[in-house]
């Protein structure tokens, strides 16, 4: 029931106390984080530890400048990780074929699913979390940052530490606007307005649509935060990070 408790009370924080975190919760954080699920108990991640302040300044810089990058005490990296399995392999005689999109996806998946554990395990010890989506927007230049050998990919940073504020919790969609019974059924016209009807409607809303002058919620998220052009340019910086480590032989000869 606590866990339940602690997933249901989530909230982004995104500003922190410098008070450090003791080495023992740490640990123990990353211990539950270990433990998530990993396809075939291969654990193909790694998570790097940023606590320095002065290579937390540095990392602010590439995480396009958010404060809270810096000012939390921790600074986790999850990454999606063959090159540990893929040594371990050839050392025992064995050939791994693990060069593939399907191999990065599957290290992804591994990586993600512990980093959410560590985000829980965070919370339940009364720190806050905020999950950077911008890790992958720079992967080309974290890799050179932390220096990651092929075969492995940063996919997502956690911000953890003591919350400096309070902040309501972000709204949610209704559970009949992403779940499904037994097959998928796709969302009329007025379905869209349903759903998502409480979000266009809080007081937040109305006053981004002021702020940015656009007409509604919908434009404010295609037209300012995640636009199309962003979106075309990161993809294909991010298709060149998994060539350039080593994810895209696709058998074309």
């Amino acid at each position: 029931m606590e866990t339940i408790k602690t997933l249901l009370n989530h909230k982004t924080i995104r500003n922190y106390k410098s008070d450090p975190i003791d080495d023992k919760i740490l640990e123990e954080i990353l211990a539950a984080g270990f433990r998530a699920s990993t396809t075939g108990n291969m654990q193909v991640y790694s998570v790097i530890i940023s606590k320095e302040e002065e290579k937390r300044k540095e990392l602010c810089k590439l995480h396009f400048g958010q404060k809270m990058v810096e000012q939390a005490p921790v600074l986790l990296t999850f990454c999606a990780d063959f090159n540990r399995f893929n040594k371990w392999c050839r050392q025992r005689d064995a050939d791994p074929g693990y060069d593939n999109f399907l191999s990065f996806f599957t290290a992804a998946i591994d990586a993600l699913l512990v980093s959410q554990n560590v985000a829980v395990a965070a919370e339940a010890h009364g720190l806050g979390i905020c999950y950077l989506g911008t890790t992958t927007y720079q992967a080309d230049k974290l890799i050179d940052f932390f220096d990651l050998p092929e075969g492995v990919v940063p996919v997502t940073t956690l911000v953890v530490g003591y919350p400096n504020e309070d902040p309501e919790q972000a709204d949610r969609l209704p559970s009949e606007g992403v779940v499904h019974h037994e097959r998928y059924k796709d969302y009329s016209h007025n379905d869209i307005d349903r759903i998502y009807q409480e979000k266009e409607n809080l007081p937040l809303t109305a006053q981004l649509i002021e702020e940015n002058q656009l007409d509604n919620l919908a434009q404010i998220f295609t037209y300012k935060r995640y636009t199309k052009k962003d979106n075309l340019h990161f993809s294909r910086v991010f298709l060149d990070v998994l060539h350039d480590q080593g994810f895209m032989n696709h058998g074309d000869g």
